[in-house]
């Protein structure tokens, strides 16, 4: 059995005190195996931004255990926590968040300067990330001169620039047009297949059916967490990547 990359016993999130305690999260239990690609699913104030942060090691819970990787995030200080979800996550958000005045490389190098990566070694593994997300005649554009879908290539490639366990994607295709999703979940479809681990949250079921595994939040709760059905011998939707 492969090992746990997510790792999460008990883990409530409340925010507020008295009357106007909310409980964000409520003692919630959650496994991610390595090479898994679960969606996580709900409805606006269900928990499930609030179990993205904790996910990514940008909050911590109230109370509870998390283990991302086998290392007690929870424990650990402010810069050990930072160098963690720098080595060992990749993010990818909905509005991209590229820096405007780098082009695409440099955008994609950045997270391996936080991490001591040789200055050689980081363009050669940035070129590569790129390419694999078909931009490979992009390098030198800056976001303005990139479309939406582009710039989220840029920033896929960025997340795993640094060979994360984790690729967490907070509503990907949140600004995104329908064609322009296809292809950008079409990607996360090679990554899955060639062994990443990816956690995606989305409201969209359309997203959320691309994964092998949907977890349904309601009230800081999970409701359910069932498999998807895939048909048999069937094969990722890519792009040659």
């Amino acid at each position: 059995m492969n090992p746990p990359i997510i790792a999460l016993s008990q883990i409530s999130k409340t925010y507020g005190l008295g009357d106007t305690l909310v409980h964000a999260l409520d003692q919630v239990d959650l496994t991610l195996t390595a090479g898994e690609y679960g969606a996580v699913i709900g409805t606006s104030g269900s928990g499930k931004s609030t179990l993205m942060n904790v996910v990514g090691c940008l909050d911590r819970p109230s109370l509870g255990q998390y283990h991302l990787d086998g290392v007690a995030v929870a424990d650990l200080d402010d810069l050990a926590l930072a160098q963690v979800r720098n080595r060992k996550i990749g993010f990818i958000f909905q509005q991209f968040h590229l820096l405007p005045q780098l082009t695409a490389l440099d955008n994609v190098i950045l997270p391996m300067i936080y991490g001591n990566v040789p200055k050689l070694e980081r363009q050669a593994r940035a070129k590569a990330a790129l390419e694999r997300v078909g931009l490979g005649n992009r390098l030198g554009n800056r976001p303005n001169q990139l479309s939406g879908g582009q710039q989220q290539r840029v920033a896929i490639a960025r997340a795993i620039v640094n060979e994360p366990v984790l690729l967490l994607a907070d509503e990907p295709t949140g600004a995104l047009d329908s064609h322009t999703t296809q292809e950008v979940l079409a990607i996360f479809d090679e990554l899955h297949h060639s062994g990443i681990t990816i956690l995606v949250v989305t409201h969209e079921t359309e997203v959320a059916q691309r994964a092998d595994r949907i977890i349904t939040f309601r009230d800081g709760k999970i409701l359910s967490d069932v498999f998807t059905v895939k048909e048999a011998g069937a094969v990722p939707h890519g792009l040659g990547l």
